[in-house]
């Protein structure tokens, strides 16, 4: 790589279906940040490139060793919006020096990228691993509603997700895990649990009341730690109860250990990944505890995007991509491993939330 280009983003899977969001929320706010979008087939990028100007499509590659190796310059932060199976990317980045943000990993993947940047020994730049539902919205949100009480005892994320919703491929791949068991924190302990258990009823902002289960995703794994909170459960559903009961079936009977086998990636995927034209997302985060006086107090914080979840996403993939170059009115992250909830600028972020048409109702007002 040559000199660093000041203030260039570099966009993994720039000019898919989140990444194209983002490049546009960015060009937005930041009318004179060079954007790259980066990808295996560059010229697929053209018609945004033009759209957004000051921007070009480059060849990525995170198949490769050392991805960032053909790169006419050194940006100043990347971004990645695809997976990254081999941490190629990640660990490029972090010997590099170059600021690194991911928005792609489940939870075990976020424990192994944790660990292959522990063993690189000291880092030079951030690495925010902000991978958390709807790149790092719920948890913020769940850690201001955190904010004003003392003891925090339980935080519940419920996900309303829309069958008619816009969707990139990532998100059949946390569909996937649907027979893996993962870790919640319970009364303080560890304890696993399997997907699509324990459902509960949940009236959402839209209107649709229906169940949630229990799902594998980041939050439950940092909550904990950020906001000190005993308890942190997950759990999403769709708006069709025959879907979500279906799928519910599906991974309680065994059927989907068994899709699960390499042979039946096609079907499980078309099961799995079947995006519409678009639909509002919605998020229910409860936190319970106890205020500065010792009484018990509850917190319920909505979430509307009408335009969907890859919306959401980007707005949340920039909302981390300010806290960590500093343009979102605080100083600049600096070196280690970060997550989005933790010294976040909440104003900011509800600032660029509001721009973009989230809803968000239920906030405690801020001293």
């Amino acid at each position: 790589m040559k000199k660093e280009s000041a203030n260039t983003v570099l966009i993994a899977g720039g000019y898919g279906v989140v990444g194209s969001q983002i490049a546009e929320i960015i060009r937005q706010r930041h009318p004179a940040t060079p954007l790259l979008l980066g990808g295996r087939n560059p010229a697929s990028a053209n018609s945004l490139v033009q759209q957004l100007g000051n921007a070009k499509g480059v060849a990525l590659d995170l198949e490769s060793t050392a991805p960032l190796e053909g790169l006419s310059v050194r940006p100043a932060v990347v971004l990645n919006v695809v997976n990254d199976p081999h941490n190629y990317l990640l660990l490029d980045c972090v010997r590099a020096g170059v600021p690194y943000i991911d928005i792609t990993r489940w939870t075990e993947r976020m424990r192994e990228a944790m660990v292959r940047v522990a063993l690189e020994g000291d880092l030079r730049a951030p690495v925010m691993l902000g991978s958390a539902w709807m790149a790092g919205v719920a948890v913020i949100l769940a850690q201001a509603a955190s904010d004003s009480l003392s003891v925090v005892d339980r935080i519940d994320l419920d996900i309303l997700f829309a069958m008619a919703d816009k969707a990139g491929p990532n998100s059949a791949e946390y569909m996937d895990r649907l027979s893996i068991p993962f870790d919640i924190k319970v009364n303080g302990e560890l304890q696993q649990r399997m997907p699509f258990t324990d459902p509960k009823i949940v009236a959402f902002p839209g209107g649709y009341r229906g169940k949630v289960y229990r799902f594998d995703v980041p939050d439950q794994m940092t909550l904990p730690s950020t906001t000190g909170a005993k308890n942190v459960s997950g759990r999403i559903g769709f708006d069709s109860g025959s879907a979500t009961g279906s799928l519910a079936f599906m991974a309680n009977s065994g059927i989907m250990k068994l899709l699960n086998r390499p042979m039946f990636d096609g079907l499980r995927r078309g099961l799995l990944y079947n995006p519409g034209e678009g639909a509002a997302h919605e998020l229910v985060i409860e936190v319970e505890g106890k205020d500065s006086e010792g009484r018990p107090h509850k917190n319920r914080v909505t979430v509307v995007d009408p335009e969907g979840q890859t919306h959401l996403t980007a707005c949340g993939a920039v909302v981390q991509l300010e806290r960590v170059l500093g343009l979102d009115g605080l100083p600049a992250l600096g070196a280690g491993v970060h997550f989005p909830e933790k010294g976040s600028n909440i104003g900011a972020a509800l600032d660029l939330f509001d721009d973009n048409g989230v809803l968000i109702e239920g906030l405690p007002e801020r001293s």
